[in-house]
């Protein structure tokens, strides 16, 4: 009788049924797809379009979005694994671009302040004149 032929004994068995349980769990993982990464990242690009990632952080909001637009292509193909990475990385570009959007706000906002000081000081100078 060759080994192939042989019943398997009553401690094999319970390895190989783990072995193949284990398999079966890994491919589960593996398959399953982002929806929740996928909400995330669509908030996130929601978020910095609204505070104006377009108009103060173009470069960081287009690599956003292609990178969206990929991952929304892998999760049609099923690749969930890529789809997962791309949208990963479109929701942190998109979180650069909500920041940068952000800060450019923030810095007209004190350049503007400032040009209000100038003015008043510039006021108040002719006043005394």
């Amino acid at each position: 009788m060759n080994t192939l032929e042989k019943p398997l004994s009553r401690f094999q068995l319970p390895k190989l049924a783990a072995i193949a349980l284990g398999g079966v769990l890994l491919v589960g993982c593996a398959g399953n797809p982002p929806n929740e990464q996928f909400a995330v990242t669509e908030s996130a690009v929601r978020s910095a379009v609204s505070a104006g990632g377009t108009e103060y952080a173009a470069v960081e909001m287009r690599a956003a979005q292609e990178k969206w637009k990929q991952a929304e292509l892998a999760m049609q193909k099923e690749d969930y694994d890529e789809a997962r990475k791309l949208a990963e990385q479109a929701e942190w570009d998109a979180r650069v671009a909500e920041r940068k959007a952000q800060a450019a706000k923030a810095q007209k906002a004190v350049e503007d302040a400032q040009r209000g000081i100038q003015e008043l000081r510039e006021e108040s100078m002719r006043g005394i004149q």
